[in-house]
């Protein structure tokens, strides 16, 4: 199994390949490859990343059949069943790189704080559970100086949605943690640009800062 390291650089550069409409993936997947992933999986990096149509991570990274583990839930939201998921390959194949990653005008931030501003008590309850974790990342900018432009509003609370799931599959699971804490697994966040199709890693970056 390749490194963490490894594994963001296979990510970033399938990303840019991706961006300049150079994607080196088949649309036809090769029977031999389906015969060798019969006797199991070894996938290099896991995705928590949004529902949206728009953001299907197998293409902005430009990879095959069988080289991601993809959890795909509105949001990029963190509950049991996506930490259990990822706890799973994180174990049983050893993939070292866990991406969560966000997108650009997404939906479920923009109803959160739609909510946040203008409560409404028509949401399913299955609806509010998914803007009821997404709030506590998002509240506190409607108190800061961006709560008046809508745009720049929308876009950090995208980075501070990604940045609280990222934390949470840090703190929220001590088999992801005690991975994490031995250098067996890194967990990064990144948003996926719809406008140009690049994807920015922003968050627990080795070795860099987060912006």
């Amino acid at each position: 199994m390749m490194s963490a390291a490894e594994a963001l650089r296979r990510l970033q550069e399938g990303n840019r390949r991706f961006a300049a409409g150079l994607s080196g993936q088949s649309t036809e997947v090769d029977e031999n490859r389906r015969r060798e992933l019969l006797s199991g999986q070894a996938p290099f990096a896991i995705i928590l990343g949004c529902s949206d149509s728009r953001v299907p991570a197998e293409l902005v990274f430009d990879q095959g059949l069988g080289d991601l583990f993809v959890i795909r839930v509105a949001g990029n939201v963190v509950a049991p069943s996506q930490i259990g998921s990822i706890e799973f390959a994180a174990e049983c194949f050893g993939t070292p790189l866990v991406v969560v990653l966000g997108h650009s005008n997404c939906g479920a931030i923009q109803a959160t704080l739609d909510q946040l501003e203008r409560p409404q008590g028509t949401r399913s309850p299955n609806l509010r559970s998914i803007v009821d974790r997404i709030r506590p990342a998002v509240e506190p900018l409607l108190e800061s100086d961006t709560k008046t432009d809508c745009k720049k509003l929308a876009a950090k609370a995208v980075r501070a949605n990604v940045r609280a799931s990222a934390n949470q599959l840090r703190h929220g699971s001590q088999i992801l943690e005690q991975l994490v804490e031995r250098g067996d697994l890194l967990i990064v966040g990144a948003e996926y640009s719809l406008e140009t199709g690049e994807v920015d890693f922003f968050e627990g970056m080795p070795d860099s800062s987060t912006q």
